[in-house]
């Protein structure tokens, strides 16, 4: 085997071990974008949030929201993403509550 295939086949392997490692850990995110709009008729845009935690939305709340990511959302009506009344919200899709019901006030990224 020559000395440049050998240089081309270690450089190809340390270049795959950093894209599989760029890929995993806990810095991933949801690749895309939510928008929301508050009951103030506000409308704001987050990009590409963590895929891990609880994130917060707007204080007063949400009413509409665009799930234009690539993973799925957990909307709840309580600021720390806790309760059993929850809507799941599909990735490339958008919800609006009902009507005299209580807004989103946080969510999670479904991975």
């Amino acid at each position: 085997m020559s000395v440049r295939r050998r240089l081309t086949t270690a450089t190809g392997a340390v270049l795959l071990t950093l894209a599989v490692a760029g890929c995993s850990g806990l810095g991933r995110s949801a690749v895309g974008t939510i928008s929301y709009e508050t009951e103030r008729e506000l409308v704001v845009s987050v990009t590409s949030p963590s895929v891990n935690g609880c994130h917060r939305l707007a204080p007063s709340g949400v009413t509409r929201i665009v799930n234009d990511t690539l993973n799925d959302l957990r909307l709840y009506t309580t600021r720390d993403c806790r309760g059993q009344s929850n809507i799941y919200l599909p990735s490339n899709t958008n919800d609006e509550i009902v009507p005299d019901t209580l807004p989103w006030r946080s969510y999670t990224v479904v991975h």
